[in-house]
């Protein structure tokens, strides 16, 4: 675990959890995926279903999709730094696209998206063996983390009412 990083430990048993996965760099989201579903279980969300979308830019839609039936989500993806601003694009687009996804319906949508340098960058950040950092994970428990902090709080009335 990385310097100043918290340590999660969350009881997430009953909440519905989905993991939505990019599918560029196998190896590396292959290790992303496995972090989280395998943090997820450890939580107690042992069945969360992965849907795999083809990129990273498609992870908003299909938060978009499956929030209003989920009590949390997980994106996970990687964008790799290349020779054009296309890696500018790809990476404002996402974050801002799942923090509206999140912030617009309430359900928390753990950010499992890296945006690297280089592909070893990616791979020591994917949860693999002599990885230094386990992304997958990290993004599952804050999700569900957040969706049960979230539970315990009463709603709150909306100005002006």
């Amino acid at each position: 675990m990385k310097a100043g990083a918290p340590e999660v430990h969350v009881d997430g048993t009953g909440l519905r959890v989905a993991v939505i996965a990019a599918s560029w760099h196998d190896v590396v989201m292959n290790g992303l995926i496995d972090g989280a579903v395998r943090a997820l279980a450890d939580a107690g969300i042992p069945d969360a279903p992965v849907i795999r979308v083809p990129g990273t830019v498609e992870l908003s839609v299909a938060a978009a999709r499956l929030a209003p039936t989920h009590d949390a989500l997980v994106a996970l993806g990687v964008v790799i730094r290349g020779g054009t601003p296309h890696f500018d694009y790809v990476c404002s687009g996402v974050t801002h696209g799942l923090t509206d996804v999140s912030t617009r319906t309430g359900v928390p949508v753990g950010f499992g998206v890296l945006t690297c340098d280089t592909e070893e960058q990616a791979l020591d950040r994917a949860g693999l063996e002599g990885s230094s950092e386990d992304k997958g994970a990290e993004a599952a428990l804050a999700a569900v983390s957040t969706a049960v902090t979230l539970a315990g709080l009463a709603p709150r009335p909306l100005s002006g009412a």
